[in-house]
């Protein structure tokens, strides 16, 4: 059983994650073929299982890491075509700029970074419950 508050955290978050979806799809939606079995964008009530983009994260304790516990944002596009390293640092950039510019719109009283953490960007900063 997950804690309320974290519950509503993480509800909060999947709403920025759409948002950003919906703008990754509007400007690279059409640069690669979807994989066969990926419904096109809007077919399905829940982005995450329709068009080329799905993004979100996943808490992380942090171990090992040079910015301690945070959520790893992780950007996945469903396409059997290769995409360019370049063109996916492209894309995670893009991510990781909405990120800092939506975070302090949702979370308006938290202090939340978004850093490169390794091979990914992670976010991280004031994760307590006390005002989720």
């Amino acid at each position: 059983m997950r804690h309320p508050k974290a519950l509503k955290w993480e509800r909060k978050l999947k709403e920025v994650f759409r948002r950003i979806d919906q703008r990754l799809e509007d400007e690279y939606g059409d640069r690669y073929p979807l994989h066969p079995a990926r419904p096109k964008e809007g077919a399905t009530a829940n982005p995450a299982y329709d068009g080329l983009f799905n993004i979100g994260a996943s808490f992380s304790g942090g171990f090992g890491s040079e910015h301690g516990a945070g959520y790893v944002v992780n950007v996945q596009m469903a396409t059997l075509e290769r995409v360019d390293d370049d063109v996916r640092e492209e894309i995670e950039q893009r991510v990781a700029q909405a990120l800092e510019a939506e975070l302090p719109k949702t979370f308006p009283h938290r202090h939340l970074r978004v850093s490169r953490d390794g091979h990914t960007f992670k976010i991280h900063g004031d994760l307590s419950l006390g005002m989720a």
